[in-house]
């Protein structure tokens, strides 16, 4: 039987982009990396595991904020290249600058406005730490 992994077409780099999306109101909220550790742990467990590529390091979604992403499914797009996770955005808080989503700027006359409201505000999420997930 064929590996799931095997399906995946991995990057230069080992890697697939990930892309979380709220199960319920389908939002977008971040996108990430995944190497195929990542991915086979995020199966394993149902929660978001990602690479950190700045860190090169597995970066669990909330080990530091406590913003656990569950996942309720994995997607596999058509050039098997890109993966969706389906999730339950613990918190409500997505982006390490306190708000649900990464994407609150939309680009409007010709600038990114900032459309989204600060949730939380990043240093009490993150203590002292490092900030970015």
């Amino acid at each position: 039987m064929k590996d799931w992994l095997d399906e995946i077409h991995w990057n230069a780099d080992g890697l697939v982009p990930a892309i979380a999306q709220d199960h319920r109101t389908g939002r977008i909220l971040m996108m990430a990396w995944m190497n195929r550790e990542s991915l086979a742990l995020t199966a394993r467990e149902n929660r978001a595991v990602y690479w950190s590529r700045s860190r090169g390091k597995l970066w669990r979604k909330g080990e530091e904020s406590g913003h656990v992403q569950k996942v309720h499914e994995l997607r596999l797009d058509c050039d098997a290249d890109v993966i969706v996770l389906q999730v339950e955005q613990l918190g409500g808080i997505a982006c390490h600058t306190g708000r649900e989503s990464c994407f609150y700027r939309v680009f409007e006359d010709g600038a990114w406005k900032v459309v989204d409201p600060i949730l939380k505000d990043p240093d009490a999420i993150y203590h002292a730490g490092h900030r970015h997930e």
